[in-house]
């Protein structure tokens, strides 16, 4: 049974730092190569924000976080992590982890198979 639990998620300050987790389990990384980040505002789309290919470790990141949101993970633990930092008001939401299937890193929501309950975050002073 594949399983995606995410962690870390608070109230910050602008400016401030969050480190996300996703803990995996009920697949390897030979079946699902990609895990994801995404995030939804309310009253808003679902959003890519980066992205991991666990073989190799080659991310992608969208244009609104690069430079602040760092992915990682740690494949003997099962865990990718999302480092945020400088954060805004307006990356304020729910974060989610997902994993794909496929083996090219994408921030398409409609290629991710499996997804994980969400953790909020919210930035304000």
């Amino acid at each position: 049974q594949v399983q995606l639990v995410e962690s870390g998620g608070g109230l910050v300050q602008p400016g401030g730092s969050l480190r996300l987790s996703c803990a995996a389990s009920g697949f390897t990384y030979e079946d699902f190569p990609i895990i994801g980040w995404f995030r939804q505002a309310p009253g808003k789309e679902r959003e890519g924000v980066s992205c991991i290919r666990s073989s190799d470790g080659i991310t992608y990141d969208a244009d609104s976080v690069k430079g602040r949101f760092t992915i990682s993970r740690d494949n003997a633990k099962n865990t990718v992590y999302l480092q945020m930092n400088s954060l805004k008001p307006e990356d304020t939401a729910v974060y989610y982890c997902a994993t794909s299937r496929i083996t090219i890193p994408t921030m398409r929501p409609g290629l991710y198979d499996y997804w994980g309950q969400g953790t909020q975050v919210t930035v304000s002073s």
